[in-house]
């Protein structure tokens, strides 16, 4: 069933599983970019060992994770253990053994789609802060502590921008972007929470942020979704030729 849907050099992600007991925190799983390497059977697969910044990073054998395939009929998730690693052909390689069936994947929201994408973000006063995920925060449009940064991929359920201010993890920041969909320029002001917050080793004074979408309403996150997928079939029609 694997080899039906699952093609070589398919784009693929990995979140970690925190299998301890009394933990549900979002906020601490990790996500991982890779590609299908090669399939070895219906329930074992090999991918490129995934990279940060230029860095590989050494996932853990028997380390188990959920894995998100993009494919040209879909999504498709399946849960995954690291069974080996090795070095092949300069290319550091990880043996996954698949522990569930492959299944189609439904939350698009969480389909991220690289881009590069200009963007304008503030911290939250600690008034607002103090007001809770589930409550509106008010977004001023002429407000001058607003600075630029570039967002670097995007989601129905979040985004990932490079700034030269840092904004603490766990902080929720204010953020405008523009988008064209259905050939339309569409604004965008949100409010986000930081999952993540790290100086880029190879660029001293910018910062990585990861951002989780609140109090997005349903009509803006379809909307960016609309976006992403319509760019998506724009690569895929551009990598056919």
């Amino acid at each position: 069933m694997l080899s039906k849907y699952v093609k070589l050099g398919d784009k693929l992600e990995l979140e970690t599983i925190d299998n301890s007991k009394g933990r549900n925190d979002l906020s601490e799983k990790k996500n991982y970019r890779s590609q299908v390497y090669d399939i070895v059977s219906e329930d074992q697969i090999k991918i490129a060992m995934p990279m940060e910044q230029g860095k590989v990073i050494l996932l853990p054998v028997d380390g188990e994770y959920n894995i998100c395939f993009y494919t040209q009929t879909g999504l498709y998730q399946c849960l995954a253990r690291v069974i080996d690693r090795y070095k092949s052909d300069n290319i550091f390689v990880l043996v996954m053994e698949l522990t569930t069936d492959i299944r189609k994947y439904q939350r698009r929201e969480y389909y991220r789609l690289n881009c590069v994408l200009d963007m304008k973000a503030r911290g939250v006063s600690d008034a607002d802060n103090a007001k809770g995920p589930t409550e509106q925060v008010h977004f001023l449009d002429t407000d001058i502590t607003f600075s630029n940064g570039t967002m670097v991929d995007i989601s129905g359920g979040g985004a990932r921008f490079i700034s030269k201010d840092r904004y603490p993890k766990g902080s929720n920041i204010q953020f405008a972007f523009s988008l064209f969909v259905n050939g339309k320029l569409t604004e965008y002001k949100l409010l986000g929470r930081v999952l993540y917050s790290e100086e880029l080793e190879s660029r001293a004074g910018s910062y990585e942020h990861r951002i989780q979408f609140i109090n997005i309403m349903n009509d803006e996150r379809e909307s960016i979704i609309k976006f992403i997928f319509e760019e998506e079939r724009k690569i895929r029609r551009r990598e056919k030729g």
